[in-house]
Order: structure tokens, then C-alpha cells, then sequence
């Protein structure tokens, strides 16, 4: 297989990457950024922006598969900001497939794209898109998402979207970072009463997915086209109880303070509505999105993954916290 992985040099587009290039496939990476990792592993790169069509197109030249992983994340920022990268950004990503006939798309989507807010116990794939939304990320993502289905089977083009809930491991710079930062300046608090159950995954599990979903768009009657399925590690975690367990990682304490899910909800929607109108720099410290994940239990059936794509969770739970453990006493040791 010849790729192309846009945001290869990110936290799964790397993963992805050196998956492929393990089982001896060629790999491009569009990016925006530098990333010594990627010259290493004999990846071609191109540098660029996904807002620019005409360097989207040009990265796809020649390529048999996409995996769009490219995003603009977080919780906080410009509407205008989110869609061009997340929507137009994907559109650029389909134009460039169709332009250049590349023949598989999977796309990088998010189990957000179904949240609206209230919990999530065992959802599949039947679970309708959200109708209201408590942020820009999980909006945009949608949008994308759809349109990605929707260009399935057009021309020559086979697509399919990967829910990926929650993605930790090594080289994560933003999940577990962001949790230990909260942590050490003190204003990490429980949400809720703390039983909300959570999905996670491994991010070399998440890769294997992703390489999975683009050899079963090869088949041209695959059941895959057209699709979208989440992903976990298949056993939802009590989330509080793995914060603290990621915490005690960095030799953090347990969190000890709490706040109700309906005082942070509130706490939120003030916080955004001051950094909105103020145009405050930074990101509110709570606002709606960021309590209801946190205190909500948001966990989901990947029954679909393991037919369709034969996905099974490759590294444990406790594997991949070993693994992660051992990085971050890497890092402090730097």
C-alpha cells in the first residue's frame, strides 16, 4: 500500500504511520509542522495546510489509501476556526481523493459526534448524530463525518469512519499532559459523584483499527464502505478511579475535591459566556462540554469493530499503562 496520513507527525498519525511502515507499506504525511520522527522512519513529507486544496491534492497524488487524522481539537475556540479545519479542511481531503482517484478513505472521527450530553451506557451504531451541541469539536466533527459517508461510492472512492473514544499512551501530548497540568496547579476537581463509567483506547490499538478498516475497503463488496464504528478497549473504566490511576503515574494523589455535575454545568456556561464576550486568551478552566465528559459515563458497543474489521484490542489495559508509566519516567528523568 502506498498512504497517505494527514497529521502524521500527531499523537495516532504517528501510531498509524509506524504501523505501516513496520508491515513495509510506503507512507506520505501531510503536516504543518516539522517532525524529526517521521524523516527517521523514511516517511515522504509534505508540508501544508488541510484549508489548502491545491496542497491537500497534491499530497494525495499517486496514493492508494487516506487516513484523515488531521483535526482541529480541543474544547475551546473560534467556530470559524473548527469548521474551516475539521469541515472544509475534510471536503479538501475528499476533493483531493476524487481529483487524484485514490481509492479508500477512512476518516479519524470521534464518539462525540453522538453526545448531546446525557450519559452514553453500551451505544452502537444506531445511536443518532447529537442534536444539540456543547462545543465546536464534536459539531465539526459530525459534519465531517457525514460528509465522508456520503462520498462513499462515489466514482471510484470507498470510505468508512472510526470512533476512536479516548485515545492514551506513549507520546500523548494532550489527554494525560493536560490531567497531570490540572492536577499539580490544583484545580483538577471531581465531577459528579464519581461512578460515571468511561470508554478509553490504547493508541496502538486505535492504529491497528485504522490498518484494518483500509484492508476491508479493498474488497469492493465490503461491508466496511460506507460506515461508521466506535472504538475502545472494550471494557469501560470507572473514570475517576483511572484519573487517579493516571495521576499516580506521575506520583500525583488521588483527586480529593468534588463538584456536582449540575454546579460545574452552570460554572461552565459562565466561564464561556465571560471568555467569549471578554475574549479572554486561553480556554475557560470548565465550561459545559468539558463537565458533562467529565461527569457523565459515556461508554459504547464495539461489536461492529470486532465483525466487520476483525478488531480486538491488541495491548491491554494494564499493558498499556505499564508502557505509559515508562515513558512518563523517561520524560521526568529528561
Amino acid at each position: 500500500m502506498h498512504a497517505l496520513v494527514t497529521g502524521g507527525g500527531g499523537f495516532l498519525g504517528l501510531a498509524i504511520v509506524q504501523q505501516l511502515r513496520d508491515r513495509g507499506d510506503q507512507v506520505r504525511s501531510l503536516n504543518r509542522g516539522a517532525y524529526p520522527e517521521l524523516e527517521t522512519l523514511g516517511v515522504e513529507v509534505v508540508r501544508g495546510d488541510l484549508r489548502d486544496g491545491q496542497t491537500v491534492a497534491t499530497a494525495c497524488q499517486g496514493v492508494d489509501c487516506v487516513f484523515h487524522t488531521a483535526a482541529m481539537a480541543g474544547i475551546w475556540g473560534p467556530w470559524e476556526t473548527y469548521y474551516d479545519i475539521n469541515v472544509l479542511g475534510t471536503q479538501n481531503v475528499l476533493d483531493g481523493c476524487r481529483r487524484e482517484q485514490v481509492p479508500r478513505l477512512v476518516y479519524t472521527s470521534s464518539p462525540s459526534v453522538t453526545f448531546a450530553g446525557a450519559d452514553q451506557c453500551g451505544y452502537d451504531e444506531k445511536a443518532p448524530y447529537a442534536s444539540t451541541w456543547l462545543a465546536h469539536y464534536p459539531h465539526t466533527k459530525a459534519l465531517a463525518e457525514q460528509a465522508v459517508l456520503k462520498a462513499n461510492g462515489k466514482g471510484h472512492l470507498k470510505t468508512c469512519a472510526l470512533r476512536p473514544h479516548l485515545i492514551w499512551g506513549p507520546r500523548d501530548s494532550q489527554l494525560v499532559p493536560r490531567l497531570i497540568r490540572r492536577a499539580r496547579s490544583g484545580r483538577l476537581r471531581r465531577v459528579g459523584d464519581g461512578t460515571n463509567r468511561v470508554d478509553t483506547i490504547y493508541v496502538e490499538n486505535a492504529a491497528t483499527a485504522h490498518l484494518q478498516a483500509a484492508d476491508a475497503l479493498t474488497s469492493n463488496d465490503s461491508q466496511v464502505m460506507g460506515k461508521a464504528y466506535f472504538l475502545s478497549q472494550g471494557e469501560p473504566v470507572n473514570c475517576w478511579q483511572w484519573i487517579d490511576q493516571l495521576l499516580a503515574l506521575a506520583n500525583l494523589p488521588p483527586v480529593q475535591k468534588t463538584i456536582s455535575l449540575a454546579t460545574a454545568s452552570r460554572v461552565g456556561a459562565v466561564l464561556e459566556t465571560l471568555y467569549r464576550f471578554l475574549r479572554l486568551p486561553g480556554e475557560p478552566p470548565m465550561t459545559r462540554f468539558l463537565a458533562a465528559q467529565l461527569g457523565r459515563s459515556h461508554w459504547f458497543d464495539i461489536t461492529a469493530a470486532r465483525h466487520d474489521l476483525g478488531y480486538q484490542p491488541q495491548v491491554s489495559t494494564a499493558a498499556g499503562m505499564q508502557h505509559l508509566a515508562d515513558w512518563l519516567q523517561t520524560r521526568h528523568q529528561r
